[in-house]
């Protein structure tokens, strides 16, 4: 040991030994002031090598022992301006990280909280954040070698970011807001946009400097979460600074190409989303994606296939990234052919949410408008095949969502394939998703100069409407009859003319509708008028809810007939008026009919769309024979009996269908205009009280559920329900839960519930979305229906495998609609539960 490092280590001896036994004032101000001109800044300061050697030996050491006697009695002896020139002091003069390192250990190690000590280290650590203390900490680390230091540049990185919590737990509810995470994390955004300054301005002085440090903290914080907090402080400055600066360039490629692997996909995910476009993220990035297997995995799979929850800007930069230069189109082709391939895969359509195949087909779509006409031309024929394999398994489909998007995404493809060429043209509804997709064909810059394009001509040709208009008005006035007294016009008026009246005339039919059901019968097989046809089914269910005793003797072949009908001559109404009849027929001769659908359902040499009408038949005629019926017997439902609330057919086609609940008649609108107008001081009750009587459905229940079960399993020739007749098999499983919500009060509901639950079961994981969901909605249709301690009693061993299998759905299922039906089950049970739990019984 020299001389030097000797006078060093006797002077930091002293000092220690003044400040741990002495409580004169004036000593402890002494020892102070000793120490600190080892750092500089004084009157008097020490040689330059001592100061090396106390910073770089003894200069933690001191601030330990400063850190572990922070108590009020000590403190007491000095004022609070000299506390800040003599002790605050040596922690934000000396090395930075020496100082932050000694405060947060402090903190941590603290075994009260909060005590004096913690309070004064927290307020010295807040000074250090405010004093911009955190910049000179990172500068110095960035200033020496790359790596130089692992150890300490890992303990640095984990005390940096865990501040917040570090903090939290020790001060609690004393917490500073400047330790909140919302707060100090921009704070240190702030330090890294001044240190990579500072960087900046070292390479222009031809300094060397390495910003390997600021990569790995950056990596981190964003791996822990705390990312979007400091991008979006960093990245506006970084994608300002980048636009005309060759070096700020350079170094964002080197900040992004130092992060580790296992902290990249964070950063990239932040960037993406932070950056204003993808020239901003291509100036950041560089060739990243293609230098990096990670980056290439992130933006090529990872932000396109696997993730879907981000905004469509995100889908914008990351594809408008791979074609802003030319060495990165490849990737944009290759990206192409991945989504394309991704969004025809059949077994990705069945299992995957609708909402990842919606950002996968916009993807897609933006991916093309990106393409050039060459690229187009030179993979024409892989694009084409990859869509013609998408198209089918969309069109097969159950869910409209999902066929719609089918069916604009091969449209735009095709058109962009084969401008010139057939395309393929299909019909849906517009929407507002359908508008989306459809605008992401047009980039926003060529989408500006398009509309300014249209604007420019629109301000050329905005004058010839009003010329044509000024011409047109010329010759009128020119060639307008001069009007004198008594002319022949005046003498020919028609106005002392008085009109007929012809509010009662009524159209004339040209064929006569028949008297009788067999008549109707035989107009409906044999003839081939149009308006014979229209007049019979006009008349037909009328007919034959007053003639019941007539219509039973002939009412299967009546089913029959109307089953197989088609609207040869595009009759207005023509689906609504035979489901009516079809009603009717069921509803007059209900166990006959009811066996008779029920077997034909099965049978084969049925279209799929005859067998959803013996469905909705089924449907229909049980909602009917559920409601109270009228003291008269049967009769025509009236307008105002059709507007109450019923069941929504899923296969109804029609605006006006039978179960319409929108066309209100006129006298119930006046009716409550009025009734909204009257101002009534009391009033009696409006209706009188329901009478009581029984259900029409209970003793018939059974023949509309049971044979519907009893041949699912069974394929047929035309129809394979366990097959590829996902539709058929959804929506029978839906009426089944429809019939079950019927049978409410029966006294074979409870025998109903038992088999619908074994019934679906058997089917409770099957890989279509619609009939989970129809097979869900059963589950609530027995919850709703089945008396609660029957549930309880009779069936908890099926309830509690139940609960399970929901449960399983709600943290598994890929569809957002039944994960959100699983729950809804969930909590009926626990209602159902609450309600009624007597002790003997065990919970659900």
């Amino acid at each position: 040991m020299d001389s030097n490092t000797s006078n060093v280590w006797l002077v930091l001896k002293l000092a220690i030994k003044t400040l741990s036994s002495s409580r004169d004032r004036s000593e402890v101000i002494d020892a102070l002031k000793t120490i600190k001109r080892f750092l500089g800044g004084t009157e008097n300061p020490v040689p330059v090598k001592e100061r090396e050697e106390f910073a770089e030996t003894h200069f933690s050491r001191f601030l330990q022992f400063l850190a572990a006697n922070l108590n009020r009695d000590w403190l007491e002896l000095l004022t609070t301006d000299e506390q800040k020139e003599f002790l605050d002091a040596l922690f934000l003069q000396g090395p930075a990280d020496q100082a932050f390192l000694v405060l947060l250990d402090a903190i941590i190690s603290a075994s009260h909280s909060p005590s004096f000590s913690l309070m004064k280290c927290s307020c010295i650590l807040e000074m250090f954040l405010r004093h911009g203390r955190m910049i000179e900490l990172l500068w110095e680390v960035c200033q020496k070698p790359a790596k130089s230091d692992l150890l300490l540049w890992d303990m640095l990185l984990t005390k940096i970011i865990s501040v917040p919590d570090h903090l939290a737990n020790k001060l609690k509810q004393d917490n500073k807001a400047i330790f909140y995470p919302q707060n100090y994390f921009p704070l240190l955004g702030e330090a890294v946009v001044k240190v990579l300054q500072k960087i900046w301005e070292a390479l222009r002085g031809e300094k060397d400097c390495s910003v390997a440090f600021i990569s790995h903290l950056l990596g981190k914080i964003c791996i822990q979460g705390h990312g979007e907090a400091v991008l979006s402080v960093l990245v506006p400055h970084l994608a300002t600074s980048t636009q005309s600066d060759f070096i700020w360039q350079r170094i964002c490629w080197r900040l992004v190409e130092n992060i580790p692997d296992r902290w990249l996909e964070g950063v990239i995910s932040g960037l993406v989303q932070m950056v204003p476009g993808p020239e901003a993220l291509s100036q950041l990035l560089g060739n990243l994606a293609s230098k990096n297997k990670k980056a290439h995995f992130v933006l090529t799979q990872k932000l396109l296939l696997l993730q879907y929850k981000h905004k469509t800007s995100v889908l914008h930069n990351t594809l408008g990234y791979f074609a802003m230069d030319h060495s990165r189109r490849p990737l944009l082709i290759q990206v192409l052919k991945d989504l394309l391939g991704t969004w025809g895969n059949s077994s990705a359509v069945k299992h995957s949410p609708v909402e990842q195949q919606v950002y996968v087909s916009k993807a897609i779509l933006i991916s093309l408008a990106h393409l050039k006409d060459e690229e187009v031309k030179e993979h024409r024929q892989a694009l084409i095949t990859l869509v013609m394999e998408g198209v089918q398994c969309h069109l097969d489909n159950n869910i409209p969502r999902i066929r719609r998007l089918g069916m604009i995404v091969a449209e735009c493809v095709s058109s962009r394939i084969d401008p010139g060429g057939k395309q393929l043209k299909f019909q849906y509804e517009e929407d507002e998703e359908t508008k989306e997709l459809l605008s992401l064909l047009t980039l926003p810059s060529s989408q500006s100069e398009k509309v300014s394009s249209q604007d420019s001509r629109t301000v050329h040709t905005s004058t010839l409407p009003e010329i044509d208009k000024k011409e047109d008005e010329q010759p009128s006035a020119k060639h307008q009859p001069l009007k004198t007294e008594g002319s022949d016009s005046e003498l020919d008026s028609d106005d002392d003319l008085t009109p007929y009246d012809m509010s009662g005339d009524k159209e004339l039919k040209k064929s006569k509708a028949p008297a009788y059901v067999i008549d109707c019968i035989e107009a409906l097989v044999t003839s081939e008028d149009p308006d014979k046809i229209e007049a019979t089914l006009t008349i037909l269910e009328s007919m034959i809810r007053k003639n019941t005793a007539a219509v039973k003797e002939v009412s299967i072949e009546l089913a029959k007939v109307l089953i197989h009908l088609e609207d040869k001559f595009s009759i207005d109404g023509f689906l609504r008026l035979r489901q009516r009849a079809m009603v009717a027929v069921t509803v007059v001769d209900t166990i006959h009919v009811t066996q008779y659908l029920t077997t034909e359902f099965y049978a084969v040499n049925y279209s799929v769309r005859q067998r959803l009408d013996m469905l909705d038949v089924l449907v229909l005629a049980a909602q009917e024979l559920s409601q109270p019926a009228s003291p008269t017997g049967l009769q025509t439902p009236t307008d105002e009996s059709r507007t109450q609330p019923c069941i929504q057919l899923i296969c109804s086609t029609n605006t006006d269908s039978y179960t319409s609940s929108k066309t209100q008649h006129w006298r119930k609108v006046i009716e409550q205009r009025i009734e909204s107008k009257t101002r009534r001081f009391s009033k009696g009750p409006l209706r009188p009280q329901p009478v009581a009587m029984p259900s029409r459905f209970n003793s018939v229940a059974g023949y509309f559920f049971f044979p519907l079960i009893r041949n699912y399993d069974r394929p047929q020739a035309t129809f394979d329900l366990l097959g590829n007749d996902h539709f058929l098999l959804g929506r029978l499983v839906h009426t089944l839960a429809v019939l079950m919500m019927f049978a409410i009060n029966t006294t074979i509901a409870i025998q109903m519930g038992k088999v619908l639950l074994d019934f679906i079961w058997a089917l409770r994981y099957h890989s279509d979305r619609y009939v989970r969901q129809s097979i869900l909605f059963c589950v609530s249709s027995v919850l709703l229906s089945v008396p609660s301690d029957c549930l309880l009693v009779d069936m908890s061993d099926e309830l509690i495998e139940a609960r399970s299998w929901l449960t399983e759905l709600t943290e598994k299922d890929p569809d957002e609609d039944c994960r959100s039906l699983a729950l809804q089950n969930l909590v009926l049970m626990e209602n159902i539960r609450k309600k009624i739990e007597p002790a003997s019984l065990t919970p659900l």
